[in-house]
């Protein structure tokens, strides 16, 4: 369970990094739309696991946006170091995020069900 002070840090450095990634890296890789969907602060707060998601183009264009702002992880973290206010600013590291594309991917399996369960009772109905 995070400390207070563990989540703050999470909030400043996933407004930090997302705000780096969107006004700040200018490399033309950046293809995707990318979303900071969350921040782990360890518990000596000197390191921040950043998780990204990647939206729209393909599969190669969102790989590409990933290495881009990896190879731009040290501009990041110096974004990072003007937002923070406390006396050390935590090293990021940055991961992609697979579950929120796992979680989209069931939630269509989900619709796409529910839209088969709601044309068969329509169907059902017709014939009574």
């Amino acid at each position: 369970m995070p400390t207070r002070r563990q989540e703050k840090i999470a909030r400043v450095v996933k407004e930090a990094v997302s705000d780096a990634i969107a006004n700040h890296l200018s490399d033309p890789r950046i293809e995707a739309f990318v979303s900071v969907t969350k921040v782990e602060v360890s518990a000596d707060m000197r390191i921040a696991n950043v998780y990204l998601s990647m939206f729209g183009g393909t599969e190669t264009a969102q790989n590409k946006t990933f290495a881009a702002i990896l190879h731009a992880r040290s501009r990041i973290q110096g974004i990072l170091a003007e937002h923070s206010q406390s006396r050390f600013c935590p090293v990021i590291n940055i991961h992609k995020d697979e579950n929120f594309k796992k979680s989209l991917e069931i939630m269509k399996l989900i619709d796409g069900l529910a839209a088969e369960f709601k044309d068969k009772d329509s169907v059902d109905q017709e014939h009574d």
